[in-house]
């Protein structure tokens, strides 16, 4: 069985208005770095994954930042990353993260967030990613999503079985043994 080694985490570069996501992105980091389970992200350090990120490196993890060029030129890294890889644009940035990654975890975010976990249901949709996809729903973040995904399924747009495309995790404890159970299930598909 694969033992999941890396995972990419999209969420946003601003804290939000609930204590809650930084507090979750910070349990998140601890527990990603001590299962040895590298943390892949947009290199950003302020926000949600800035505290990800700092929490993976403060408990000796491995924070591996994969940027773009216009992004890097703006933001300026304020801690040293175990590794910071640079890519033209950002859809190379993102095949980057998506082929490095073993599973996938989206907390609160924004636009790049949606866009990062509207491009890989897409692709997990056509069958050219077979990743775990982790929605961390700190404090509900995600359950209007959720309501979404059945609207467009009521609505004729979404094929019913897609609504597993994603799974919905309220506890930070939770995400790693819930990607691997999926990772594992993907294996004995092989």
């Amino acid at each position: 069985m694969t033992k999941i080694k890396s995972m990419a985490v999209f969420c946003g570069a601003a804290d939000g208005n609930n204590p809650a996501y930084i507090k979750g992105a910070h349990t998140l980091g601890k527990i990603m770095a001590e299962n040895g389970v590298d943390l892949v992200y947009g290199a950003g350090h302020v926000g949600m994954m800035g505290a990800v990120a700092k929490s993976v490196l403060d408990a000796g993890g491995r924070a591996i930042g994969v940027i773009n060029k216009t992004l890097n030129e703006r933001e300026e890294q304020t801690f040293l990353l175990t590794d910071l890889i640079l890519y033209p644009s950002l859809h190379e940035r993102k095949d980057a993260m998506y082929a490095m990654s073993d599973a996938f975890c989206i907390l609160p975010g924004g636009i790049g967030t949606m866009d990062e976990l509207s491009e890989i249901m897409t692709l997990k949709q056509i069958g050219d990613l077979n990743k775990p996809i982790i929605l961390f729903n700190i404090a509900g973040f995600w359950d209007p999503f959720r309501i979404f995904i059945d609207r467009l399924i009521s609505e004729g747009y979404l094929k019913p079985e897609y609504e597993k495309l994603v799974t919905y995790i309220d506890r930070a404890e939770d995400i790693l043994p819930t990607a691997q159970k999926e990772i594992d299930a993907i294996d004995n598909k092989k």
